[in-house]
């Protein structure tokens, strides 16, 4: 179970914690074929929340969400809110996107932006906690990814049979088993 760092671990250190996730996990296991062309372009930004509970983090997505419709998408293309003090637990977390998604309608970005979800205790309705598959979701802090809807579009249009995605991420994931996850070193 997922407990959140120390208030003392720098904004380095947790960047550097995601990226490798991203590299090693989502690119390097091919969890999402689009991840690698907007990592290649450093084209994502990755923002550390100072926020200690949902109230200052759904302010922060705010700021994220409205700083992602006003970036240049050749300069800022998605958005990781990396939010390690704040909704540590994942059921809240869970709750929490909710609420997520009323603040991207709120600021009339419902259809430009969207918000997908990663936790370290990520899991699937209908999967035990233990079960592989979750790991596709697993980060190592709790984060919420912004994603330019055109963007998202353009990838699946590029990508043959993207429905399939997540089927092949299972197939992946219990290939690989825990013993090969833990092997990624995350």
């Amino acid at each position: 179970m997922f407990t959140s760092p120390p208030d003392s671990l720098p904004h380095p250190a947790i960047v550097d914690a995601t990226r490798a996730w991203l590299e090693k996990a989502v690119i390097g296991l091919n969890l999402c074929p689009f991840a690698k062309a907007v990592h290649a372009k450093d084209q994502i930004q990755y923002v550390v929340s100072e926020a200690r509970d949902a109230d200052a983090l759904l302010e922060e997505l705010g700021a994220c969400l409205r700083t992602l419709a006003q970036s240049d998408p050749e300069q800022v293309d998605t958005v990781l809110l990396i939010h390690p003090w704040a909704l540590a637990d994942f059921y809240d977390y869970n709750e929490f996107l909710d609420e997520a998604d009323a603040a991207v309608e709120a600021l009339g970005l419902e259809g430009e932006i969207q918000v997908a979800s990663f936790h370290p205790d990520y899991q699937f309705a209908g999967t035990g906690a233990d079960d592989i598959e979750n790991y596709s979701n697993r980060s190592p802090y709790p984060t919420l990814h912004l994603l330019r809807e055109a963007s998202v579009d353009k990838a699946v249009e590029a990508f043959p049979e993207a429905e399939s995605i997540y089927e092949r991420n299972i197939e992946t994931l219990r290939e690989l088993g825990h013993e090969g996850w833990k092997k990624l070193g995350l």
